[in-house]
This record gives structure tokens, sequence and C-alpha cells, in this order.
């Protein structure tokens, strides 16, 4: 037998082991989140799942890559992954009236968009779809809940909407696995590096894979040097984080050779939760003083005071207010005889995800001076001279920016949202604006 035949035998075997693991076949047709689209998909169930005992999730990105089936079959068999039910998405497509023929490929749009439609489709359109589904022997599909229990996977711009899907929703995903990753210009993917820098730290577990020679399309960059910056981030954010970089170009063989020992990697300890790790962001730290916290809840009806219109700084030499046609906010100096504003500059720079026009609820100062911006792209604080130094997570079910009022306040040792039928509270070490005091200054930067 030839080497050139025993691999192609190999190959067949490994192809039969792969596709006997998969046992149903899905589609969804109507999505509301992505209009127009048709998603195909693949479950497989694995040997021993009971739905008594609920099973984890793997969730794989342009259908199944890896051989992932028959690999996650060995894993549980070997004790290194709990017992997963896998899912294999292809990407959406439009297609013309015939039904066959393709009039829009929906892939790019969201896998690599940076905002968290994904996320929100995955949530609220394809795993209700799985969990609906029965097992060829009639079994109901039970997944456990919460981001300890599932992994994502994907590769190149796949990768990117792996880390985005969980980046928006640790709940749902908290092990990631993003192969030759699409973290560059090509729909701001190159800017989350940036803001995993300033973001408090999530509760994620993270690998990245990417080869040396990982140019895919020089117009939109270097994908490993973008992978690169981002896993530099990540380190400095304090995530549990690994990387393969390794020869290699745009390719899915890396990740195939190297899949069964990341997937171990990610569910070692299993089943203890994933935590936060500890950021070098040195704004954010001193917040925290030493213990992050999360945010309390109470419940009621409320009034909230409508302060996205403007505010004056502690001294009320400043007025800042949100510019209404990009995601800049002005700053006007005070004359303090007459109350008149001047000097008006786009001058407050906030991050957004997808190139999108945030929704600016509310402001605060704090006693440092720093300006704290509550927006739908998290509760930004900006240094005073324009530039965000951290970024705290919002509460999971705080209403939207978009539609509903809320305002921002900090007191001593906490920070504050209220909406007209919750409050939100945080401690922090912080402390408010004092009225006729104004910080010390922060210098030029």
């Amino acid at each position: 037998m030839t080497t050139r035949t025993l691999i192609t035998i190999l190959a067949w075997l490994a192809s039969i082991a792969s596709q006997a693991a998969v046992i149903i076949d899905g589609q969804l047709d109507a999505s509301a989140i992505y209009p127009g689209t048709i998603h195909t998909y693949k479950i497989s169930i694995p040997e021993g799942y009971s739905p008594a005992d609920s099973a984890c999730l793997y969730l794989g990105l342009d259908g199944i890559l890896c051989n992932a089936p028959a690999v996650i079959d060995s894993l549980i068999a070997e004790g290194a992954m709990p017992v997963t039910i896998g899912v294999y998405l292809n990407p959406g497509v439009v297609y013309k009236a015939d039904g066959e023929t393709p009039l829009r490929y929906n892939r790019s749009n969201e896998f690599d968009a940076t905002d968290d439609r994904f996320a929100r489709f995955l949530e609220t359109e394809l795993l209700p779809a799985v969990r609906e589904t029965l097992t060829p022997d009639g079994l109901p599909i039970h997944l456990k809940q919460g981001g300890d229990n599932a992994v994502i996977f994907g590769l190149s711009s796949g990768g990117i909407a792996a880390f985005n899907a969980a980046w928006h929703r640790p709940d749902l995903f908290g092990r990631i696995f993003s192969g030759c990753g699409t973290f560059v210009p090509m729909r701001g993917g190159e800017q989350l590096e940036a803001i995993v820098r300033k973001h408090e730290p999530k509760p994620l577990r993270v690998f990245l894979q990417d080869g040396f020679s990982d140019t895919w399309n020089p117009i939109f960059g270097s994908w490993y040097e973008h992978n690169r910056l981002l896993g530099s981030a990540l380190e400095f954010a304090g995530y549990d984080c690994a990387f393969d970089w390794a020869e290699g170009g745009h390719s899915v063989a890396r990740s195939s050779e190297i899949f069964a020992d990341v997937m171990r990697w990610l569910w070692r300890d299993y089943p203890h939760s994933l935590t936060p790790g500890t950021t070098a962001n040195n704004f954010l730290v001193p917040l925290f003083d030493g213990q992050p916290g999360e945010w309390t809840v109470r419940t009621g009806t409320f009034n909230p005071v409508d302060t996205h219109t403007g505010i004056f700084n502690a001294d009320s030499t400043l007025f800042v207010e949100p510019a209404i046609d990009s995601n800049f906010m002005i700053q006007y100096t005070v004359d303090p005889a007459t109350g008149t504003l001047a000097n008006g500059q786009r001058f407050y720079y906030l991050h957004s995800y997808n190139n999108s026009l945030l929704n600016v609820a509310s402001l605060a100062f704090d006693s440092a001076g720093y300006l704290w911006t509550l927006t739908d792209a998290g509760l930004q604080a900006l240094d005073q001279n324009g530039r965000v130094r951290g970024i705290l997570a919002l509460p999971l079910n705080l209403p939207p920016l978009a539609t509903s009022p809320a305002e921002l306040s900090i007191n001593d040792g906490n920070i504050t949202i209220v909406t007209t039928n919750a409050t939100y509270t945080r401690r922090l070490n912080i402390a408010p604006a004092i009225p006729g005091v104004a910080p010390q200054s922060q210098g030029p930067g």
C-alpha cells in the first residue's frame, strides 16, 4: 500500500466518522435580525447524551471544520470534555425567487461585524431552534445554560465572529477558539484590541491561532499582525489566553492539527467557573480596589432626569454635549460673567462597535475630572483631554438606551444608573465632582 493510498483511506475513514456523528440537519428560513436570509446547520449528538443531565455546547461556524464531531466524541470518551452537543452553522444566504441562485452572501455582514447582532441571532433564533429539535430517537435537546458550558470556534471571518459573540455575551459563550481570525480593517475588527485594553475584563478563556505568512488579502492588512495585537491586548487585560503562532498562511490546516489540544486546554478544570482576570489598565485597577464588582438591581418606578443633552464640569468653566452626527462629544468654554458658550470643538472621542452611531444616554463628572458617559457600547470614562481610559460593562438587563431614558449619577463609593423601572448600582472607588471646585489638571497628555 502506498503512502498516498493510506492517506486517502485515513481521510475517508475520518470523513465517515464525522458524517456518522452529524445526525440532524436544520434550516432557519425567516430571520428577524438578518431579513431574507436562509441559514443551514447540522447538529451532532454524542454517545451518552441524556436529556436529564443536559449537555454542553460546541458551536462551530462555517459548518463542520477540523473534523470536529469525531474529535469531540473522542475527547468526551477520553474525559477531556464534558458531554457536548455540536451545532455547525453556515452563514446566511439570500436567494433569488427560484430559491437556488444566491442573490446576496451574508457571511461578511454577519461574521465580520463587531456589534452584537450575531450574538443576538444565536441567542434568539439559532439556539431556540436547536432546543426545539428532537433526536432521531425522539429525545429533546437540553443544553446547559451559561458561558462556562459553551465553546465557540470559527476560522477567518468565523474567527472574529466567534470572538465577538463571546465578547458581547460571555453569559452565552465563555470559551473561544479563533483560527486565522479576521481582526483587520474590514468592518472594524482592528479596533477590538483597543477596546479590549480599555474594557474591564470579562469571564472568557481565549485561544488564538494564526500563521506567520497569513496576509489573506493585503488590501485589509496582515491577519497575523492583527492577531498578535489582539493577543497582546488580551494578555494586558488579564485574560486566560493562549496562542499558536506557527508557519503557515490563511488555512484551516493548522487549526485542524491542534484542534484536539485546544479543546483540552479550553475545557481544562471544567466544571470550575471561568472568572475575569486582573487587568493592567492603570485607570481601572484603582476603581476596582482589588475587587471587581457586579451591578445590583432594585426594581420599582423611577423618574430618571434627562442628562444626555449636556453637562457642566465642576466649576462651570466647561460645558459638554453629544454631537448629533458623530461619536464625538462637543466641549465648549463658558464665559464666567455671562454664561455664554464659546470655542466649541468635537473633543471627546467615544468607542463604538461596527461603525454605529452611539446612543449617549447620560453624562456625569467625577472628582478627578473624568467624564463618565453612558452609551450602548458600555459606560465609557474619558480623561480631561477627551480620550477613553476605561470601559465598564453595562448591566445585562439594562433597557435599550435608544428607546428608554436613563440617568447616570456618581456618589461616594458607587455609580448608579436609573431607568423608569429599575436602578442599577455598582460599588467603585469613585467620588462625585464637588460643585464649584475644579479638579487637578491632568496636563496636556
